[in-house]
């Protein structure tokens, strides 16, 4: 970009020097050269401005642009990051809840093995 510049620059300087030498070799009178001279000026000022304003607009642009895809992808990524934690929170909750009714069941299996192993004892002491 930097390199771009300079040569705008460049091609400027040497068409405004091009330009006022034409017109100080013109055969003309003192007072008509030095208005065309300032005229010529003027009118490549103006166009610098115009260019500068134009490149400001453009970078203006580029920029605000740029701005908003870097807070659309950061919203994205924090709406999937939401995601992905309701996600897990229900995966971790729904295995929690399967290794508690697993161990209700082996809770109530034992329990089962145990009762029946006590009315076994029970009922040989009572046939002895």
């Amino acid at each position: 970009m930097k390199d771009q510049a300079k040569i705008i620059a460049a091609l400027l300087v040497g068409a405004a020097a091009g330009a006022a030498l034409g017109l100080l070799l013109a055969p003309e009178k003192g007072g008509e050269l030095r208005d065309d001279i300032a005229d010529y000026i003027n009118d490549l000022v103006d166009t610098a401005k115009n260019k500068a304003q134009s490149t400001a607009n453009d970078i203006k642009d580029y920029s605000a642009n740029a701005v908003d895809k870097v807070k659309s992808k950061f919203n994205g990524t924090v709406s999937d990051l939401y995601d992905y934690k309701d996600d897990a929170l229900e995966a971790a909750k729904s295995k929690a809840k399967d290794a508690a009714d697993r161990v209700k069941d082996l809770g109530d299996d034992a329990k089962s093995k145990v009762k029946g192993a006590a009315n076994d004892w029970n009922n040989s002491v009572q046939n002895a």
